[in-house]
């Protein structure tokens, strides 16, 4: 067993600790490692849109001898990192498939900033910079956070119907990807209050309330509700999706129309029958407001309401209204088409 520290190494330990809390008690941090040769991030949290060129800035305050960058985005819910592009000052090289859309900005000779062109759902997430010259390897991390909605999904067979795998494949299907907890957290403070329970990005089940109530998890103070961690492959809940601003427009086209006859009016127009995640992005990026129930390319059939208003969905805040999953061949709503 250790023995007892001899009075020297006490009195060095003292000594560091009331360092340590004269620097806390003047409102000044002590001491502590940190890069080097990287300078820190103006700003950590990058804001960027789907399709838009987004610039996550890394550079040096004096270049090492000899040394490589290494650009990688961090996996959510996956302990791994995926490797970007690397760069020895002079040459890149990209990997994988976002590497095809990144390049080094090089605004001047100590630049390592990473540019991602046309950015996708599937880009956002926290990126590492890593500054590596064989000594002593450091790193900033940056997150690039994409502007858009959340919205709930389930399919025509009702809900809690999905396995985590079904759920994102689903998102994907709908022009969106499974939502991250620091989205649907965002999508919470801006009004998302619902009742499933929906699997997010990461591996978690959850659902927001905005006012708590008996069949939505008793009573208690609103947030996001968890049933934390489930099995991927067994368990089966509702999805809730993400989408970002698109690169077309929606529109309506009235009628009295079956399914089959929605998709035809559709192709006549040189578009398709919408998606609900364009809907979606529609409603929250261009203000679509239209109290005509609509077929979706689902099967679904909704409308969207940015101004609420008598006999228009009922509902006193703004949103997209669903009528659900009508047989197909009911021949009583227009459709919401997609064209780019």
């Amino acid at each position: 067993m250790p023995g007892p520290l001899s009075l020297p190494t006490l009195c060095r330990f003292l000594l560091l600790w009331a360092f340590a809390i004269f620097h806390k008690a003047l409102g000044d941090t002590a001491p502590h490692p940190g890069p080097h040769y990287l300078l820190p991030p103006i700003h950590e949290v990058i804001h960027s849109r789907r399709g838009a060129t987004a610039t996550l800035p890394c550079v040096l305050g004096a270049p090492p001898p000899s040394y490589k960058v290494r650009w990688s985005k961090v996996e959510p819910g996956e302990l791994r990192e995926t490797p970007i592009l690397i760069t020895n000052g002079l040459q890149a090289r990209g990997y994988g498939p976002l590497g095809g859309r990144a390049r080094m900005r090089r605004g001047h000779r100590l630049d390592a900033s990473l540019v991602i062109e046309g950015v996708r759902l599937e880009d956002e997430g926290r990126y590492r910079c890593e500054l590596i010259n064989g000594i002593e390897d450091e790193s900033v991390a940056l997150t690039l956070r994409l502007e858009g909605v959340v919205f709930p999904y389930q399919p025509s067979r009702g809900r809690y119907q999905f396995n985590y795998y079904e759920a994102k494949q689903a998102c994907e299907e709908q022009d969106g990807r499974l939502a991250t907890y620091a989205q649907l957290y965002q999508a919470w403070t801006e009004g998302l209050d619902w009742c499933n329970a929906g699997w997010l990005l990461e591996g978690s089940v959850r659902y927001p309330v905005l006012t708590a109530r008996a069949p939505c998890g008793g009573p208690g103070r609103p947030g996001i509700r968890s049933y934390g961690p489930r099995d991927r492959k067994r368990d089966r809940y509702d999805a809730f999706c993400f989408t970002s601003m698109t690169a077309g427009h929606v529109f309506f086209v009235p009628g009295r129309l079956t399914l089959s006859e929605a998709h035809a009016a559709c192709r006549r127009r040189g578009a398709t029958v919408a998606k609900v995640g364009h809907l979606y992005a529609a409603w929250k990026f261009s203000g679509l407001d239209q109290c005509d129930g609509g077929w979706l390319a689902d099967g679904s059939v909704r409308f969207p309401i940015t101004s609420p208003r008598p006999r228009c969905g009922g509902l006193p805040d703004p949103g997209v209204r669903s009528f659900g999953f009508p047989r197909a061949q009911q021949a009583a709503f227009g459709t919401y088409c997609y064209s780019e």
